[in-house]
């Protein structure tokens, strides 16, 4: 996977650079200052993944990577946590606070990897296929799913595809993340930000950023925080 790095600040770009160098999956074929240069260069070149920081001058990185082709990931960069939720809008693969730890670069690469595994399979659109009160059918991967709905941990929406997160797999659809939400029990799940949708029987525990699903951190969107603290936590869970 070939990857570029956007960071208006020339250490934070060689931290990065080192990380990537020690990543065999990984080829740089870029380092810009900026999202101008990094624009210019992605309308001759394709590019896989971007690094990319949120505060720069001139376009930042939310913005810059609003533009960018649906193929290209994305995983964010920033010393500033409580810019997490907002890299999620623009359907980040991830985000990074620096100083950036080595192991939870790999794990970044690791979920951009595995989900351009998965989105290399040619889906079809709407999969699916069977509904009941417990459960439903799916296509997925040349294959039919049963998901039992108790069973399904979140589900993630990236670019035009949907990933339901089980305990030991991951099921990718094709399939716009609002569809598959009109769909679900809505006792049970619920819209965490645009790009989270959650079941509120795994959750392992809340702050007021973040939904905590086993290892999993789960960012709350800004517009949707008042509705999942007033009508989940508030009302059925505290209230229970």
């Amino acid at each position: 996977m070939n990857c570029i790095i956007v960071d208006d600040e020339p250490l934070a770009r060689e931290a990065i650079e080192m990380l990537v160098d020690q990543t065999a999956d990984l080829e740089l074929t870029g380092l810009f200052s900026n999202a101008a240069v990094a624009s210019d260069f992605m309308e001759r070149n394709a590019v896989d993944l971007i690094f990319l920081d949120i505060q720069m001058p001139g376009i930042n990185g939310i913005e810059f990577a609003r533009t960018i082709p649906r193929e290209t990931f994305v995983i964010f960069t920033t010393a500033y946590s409580e810019f997490a939720t907002d890299s999620y809008e623009v359907d980040a693969i991830d985000y990074l606070i620096k100083p950036v730890k080595p192991e939870r670069f790999q794990k970044a690469v690791e979920k951009a990897l595995t989900y351009s595994r998965l989105l290399a399979v040619d889906y079809a659109k709407n999969n699916i296929e069977q509904i009941t009160d417990d459960f439903f059918f799916v296509k997925a991967d040349r294959r039919i799913f049963k998901l039992y709905f108790g069973n399904i941990l979140f589900i993630q929406g990236l670019k035009d595809y949907v990933v339901m997160h089980l305990e030991n797999q991951k099921v990718i659809t094709a399939m716009n993340i609002k569809t598959i939400y009109d769909q679900l029990p809505k006792e049970m799940f619920v819209r965490v930000s645009k790009s989270y949708i959650i079941n509120v029987k795994h959750i392992g525990s809340v702050d007021n950023n973040t939904v905590y699903i086993g290892a999993n951190e789960i960012p709350i969107g800004n517009i949707y925080r008042d509705f999942f603290f007033n009508e989940f936590v508030t009302k059925k869970i505290l209230g229970r």
